[in-house]
């Protein structure tokens, strides 16, 4: 069997990546819903219409759980899709603020995410459990998400978006940047250019997977190695229900898989 995991786009590799790490013995479905990305300026409906069309794909595949490596799709549909299919493991993934708050120090906190998921009431709840001392500071970044989507990580153009968006915030008073976005992942180099030195950046794609383990492993369904004998760790990516198996493709994600390698060493 299969562990699916989708994003709206290239960003839920982010986590896929930390899974190929920690569960090497799984193999995966990965799923991008390029043809509807962004979802972080779409309505709560459509973003719970394409939820519930890729969880039926996911099943359709053999997969024995679903994560929603998007922390918008986690906010808006989580919750109805559990409901809707109660006997799949539906994980979700949501922005890393309790353990930014933790290790803070006393400093700031900048969660960093696309416009949806600043004004679903899951984060608000999320900031009232754990956010006594009013610690955290929101900071929309629709943008980033869509030069993700053209793989430009790494630009004047990218630089000057973010000094944009970052002007008018101390951000020597911050201790924490939180990735409230998969997609953000790819820029954590670009971020540490920018950002003063000392400024941890932390998101939640480590403690999802955990998750994910843990669920599989309480259900007898975490697999001890590959149904078919072979090593484990087989990936097959997906756009909007249709297979990447070309040359271009799959050079593409290759590629992808090397920079967030290198971008998982910058803390």
């Amino acid at each position: 069997m299969n562990i699916g995991i989708f994003d709206s786009g290239i960003g839920g590799m982010t986590l896929l990546h930390q899974a190929l790490v920690l569960m090497p013995q799984e193999n995966f479905i990965f799923y991008a819903d390029t043809d509807h990305v962004p979802y972080g300026t779409k309505s709560r409906e459509q973003v719970a219409s394409y939820v519930d069309e890729v969880i039926r794909f996911m099943i359709a595949h053999n997969c024995k759980a679903v994560v929603i490596a998007c922390n918008t799709a986690t906010a808006v549909a989580a919750d109805q899709m559990r409901s809707k299919y109660g006997d799949l493991p539906i994980i979700g993934i949501e922005p890393a603020v309790k353990p930014a708050v933790v290790e803070s120090d006393g400093k700031r906190v900048m969660v960093i995410a696309t416009p949806l998921t600043v004004h679903e009431k899951r984060l608000q709840k999320l900031l009232e459990r754990v956010d006594d001392e009013h610690l955290v500071d929101l900071l929309e970044l629709p943008g980033l998400v869509e030069f993700a989507e053209r793989g430009e990580f790494v630009s004047e153009r990218v630089t000057a978006y973010l000094k944009e968006r970052f002007a008018g915030y101390a951000l020597d008073q911050y201790g924490e940047l939180v990735l409230g976005c998969t997609h953000f992942n790819y820029f954590k180099d670009t971020f540490q250019s920018l950002l003063p030195q000392g400024i941890h950046m932390i998101d939640g794609s480590l403690g999802t997977v955990r998750q994910l383990m843990r669920v599989l492993e309480s259900k007898g369904a975490l697999a001890q190695s590959a149904a078919d004998g072979s090593a484990g760790g087989q990936v097959r990516y997906f756009v909007s229900g249709r297979e990447i198996c070309d040359t271009e493709g799959l050079e593409k994600i290759r590629k992808l898989h090397e920079r967030l390698e290198r971008m998982s060493v910058i803390q």
